[in-house]
């Protein structure tokens, strides 16, 4: 079901398909992404220790993903209409989401090295910002008082995680293992569960 939205732009009621597609799509960004793990090249405790920093980069990209679906859920929960602009914002977010199987690849080799290490929060930061584009598209769409809107009146973590992954990517050059704190820094930021969603429904539905 769909009508004329705020500006002339064409809304649609609902949001499952959407949330459908994108939970399949994250779900083979992680399916890549296990593929991809390799076991160790002997069976001693040095061979397994060869391989332990390509297990913690698989662990933060799995863990990157696992919190926008998370994100992404909830968000979509509160979200009663979409519109063309939140239909390409999602494509946006999705298409950088896809590029982490690729800088994890990269960096399972070359984790020393500073231009994989920036191209990860590249990454990083370039979903961070789709995810905000998102979140307006939303918002455009369902007005200034809806339950979206009300949620996210002050996106803290969503602010710093952009300039923790800005600053990641700087300091790479640094030192990559400062760049790794940074981007774990907004992983465990992120670990933290955000109410603000629940609180808004909980509010909907008295």
């Amino acid at each position: 079901m769909s009508e004329q939205g705020r500006g002339g732009a064409a809304v649609e009621f609902g949001s499952e398909r959407l949330e459908a597609f994108s939970d399949g799509v994250m779900a083979v960004i992680i399916t890549i992404l296990a593929l991809e793990l390799r076991p160790p090249a002997g069976p001693t405790l040095a061979d397994l220790r060869a391989e332990w920093p390509s297990l913690l980069i698989y662990v933060l990209a799995f863990t990157f993903i696992a919190l926008y679906w998370n994100n992404h859920h909830h968000l979509l929960r509160v979200t009663q209409r979409i519109s063309g602009g939140v239909m390409w914002a999602n494509m946006f977010l999705l298409f950088w989401l896809s590029l982490i199987p690729v800088v994890t690849a990269w960096l399972r080799d070359a984790y020393h090295e500073p231009l994989p290490a920036a191209s990860f929060g590249v990454v990083g930061l370039a979903a961070a910002f789709a995810y905000f584009l998102l979140v307006r598209a939303i918002i455009r769409a369902n007005g200034r008082d809806s339950l979206v809107a009300t949620a996210i009146s002050a996106d803290f973590k969503g602010n710093l995680s952009i300039v923790l992954y800005a600053a990641g990517v700087g300091l790479a050059y640094v030192d990559v293992w400062i760049a790794y704190a940074l981007y774990a820094g907004v992983a465990v930021m992120w670990l933290i569960p955000d109410r603000r969603f629940a609180r808004s429904s909980a509010v909907d539905e008295r």
